[in-house]
């Protein structure tokens, strides 16, 4: 059960998402990728910080052979995109010829999501998929195939399961949003 009300910050949260349906939007995930990838060898790029929890429980649902790399960018201030995408953590691994599946813990603006993309494309994978946990819609501003979205929300500022508050609020079980 969530708490009721949490404080990070100056900000208080209240719930908003359960860790149940967290977990069952990962599963049906899982299993998506693992009978499109069926008699494939994908490599996942996780994007770090925020995406950690989601690829540790997305990969114990997958079910096909598959590899985990990392890569960390950043691209936000306190709530809100600056719109300015930084690599700041390469990725190591050769990619080209690879299926290459990027792991994300939101996809809101899309800046973020259209760099990584421009930049994996560059290196020449085989294919190239977008696994996202929570997808904003309504914040879109980049047209961006997401071929495996948990799920859609509104434009709520959210935390929890990985998703921060300026490096608080990863650690909780469910979601939480602004009040």
């Amino acid at each position: 059960m969530p708490q009721s009300t949490i404080t990070l910050h100056d900000k208080q949260f209240t719930p908003y998402l359960p860790a149940r349906q967290i977990t069952d939007a990962i599963r049906e995930l899982g299993s998506r990728i693992s009978q499109d990838y069926a008699g494939r060898q994908p490599l996942f790029v996780s994007v770090l910080n925020g995406s950690f929890m989601f690829t540790a429980d997305l990969l114990k649902e997958v079910s096909v052979p598959c590899e985990v790399a990392f890569i960390r960018v950043g691209s936000y201030a306190g709530t809100s995109s600056t719109g300015e995408v930084k690599e700041i953590m390469g990725l190591l691994e050769d990619v080209q010829g690879r299926d290459l599946i990027i792991v994300e813990d939101i996809v809101d603006t899309g800046h973020t999501m259209r760099a990584l993309l421009d930049l994996l494309s560059a290196k020449q994978p085989a294919s190239l998929a977008v696994a996202t946990l929570f997808l904003k819609p309504e914040c879109l501003q980049h047209e961006l195939e997401l071929r495996y979205v948990g799920l859609s929300i509104p434009n709520d500022f959210i935390v929890g399961y990985g998703l921060d508050y300026d490096g608080l609020g990863r650690n909780y079980p469910d979601v939480y949003k602004a009040v």
